[in-house]
């Protein structure tokens, strides 16, 4: 099995090369949020740590692709980067330290490496295939990470974003059951609750809506840690076009999550 690990270690450099100067515009009254293509909130900071990363990117890897959220795509092949310069950009803007830059490498439409760089948190999370996922402020510091072993929903922490979304959705009956049975519900948002299933934090996390440049990133680092990715009807998640729904959980739990969640009139309503 062909190992990532030159390529988590640039990863690392690409996240200390934009780490400075997103701390600066963390809250910066001149950030205005706006809106992209696709829907996602972006700012002008957006924009600034995209160009650094594929500065840097374009120096260590000329030759690959890079998608990112807010700039044209560059390049070409089987290896592609994938970045989402900015999760969590409301946050960002108004203040509150749950943001992060979110970076993968995608190898033949599959994810092999993710990596979060969270620098307000002083956390980053990272994943290679093959080599374990792992948490720590920076490689030479770092520990293994694994899902929980929580077998019983009853006994489950739970972290889900926009509760409008599920409890008026196609799986609103299921979600207020589902809310109801686990031990607590949380609402973490955006990568955070992800990173906190991978290290066994918490057992369970509900994302109302999702994309490739969150999920490249989050479900390598993941699936790596032994958890799983589908959306609320079952179907692995990996790379989808546009915004899905999505359950995350440690695996152990997540036939149960998905028939909490199951609709009376079955798959997709």
């Amino acid at each position: 099995m062909a190992t990532y690990d030159d390529d988590l270690r640039l990863a690392h450099v690409l996240a200390d090369a934009v780490e400075r100067t997103a701390l600066d515009l963390f809250a910066s009254p001149d950030l205005r949020l706006s809106v992209t293509d696709d829907g996602a909130l972006t700012t002008q900071a957006t924009t600034k740590l995209e160009e650094l990363l594929r500065h840097q990117l374009q120096r260590t890897r000329p030759r690959d692709r890079v998608e990112g959220r807010v700039l044209e795509t560059t390049g070409h092949g089987d290896r592609r980067w994938v970045l989402d310069a900015l999760d969590g950009t409301a946050n960002y803007v108004r203040g509150v330290p749950v943001w992060a830059t979110l970076i993968s490498l995608v190898v033949e439409d599959e994810p092999v490496l993710g990596l979060v760089a969270a620098p307000s948190l002083g956390r980053r999370w990272w994943a290679g295939r093959g080599s374990g996922a792992w948490t720590g402020r920076q490689l030479s510091r770092a520990r293994k990470v694994r899902v929980s072993d929580t077998s019983v929903l009853e006994h489950a922490s739970v972290s889900v974003d926009e509760v409008a979304s599920w409890l008026f959705g196609p799986h609103g009956d299921g979600f207020a059951q589902l809310c109801d049975r686990v031990w607590r519900t949380r609402a973490f948002g955006d990568f955070w609750s992800h990173a906190l299933v991978a290290e066994g934090a918490a057992d369970l996390a509900l994302a109302a809506g999702a994309d490739v440049y969150q999920l490249c990133t989050l479900g390598a680092i993941v699936r790596e840690a032994g958890g799983r990715v589908t959306d609320p009807w079952g179907a692995e998640v990996t790379a989808p076009e546009g915004s899905t729904p999505v359950l995350v959980t440690n695996g152990h739990l997540h036939d149960l999550a998905l028939a909490s969640l199951a609709p009376p009139d079955g798959p997709h309503g």
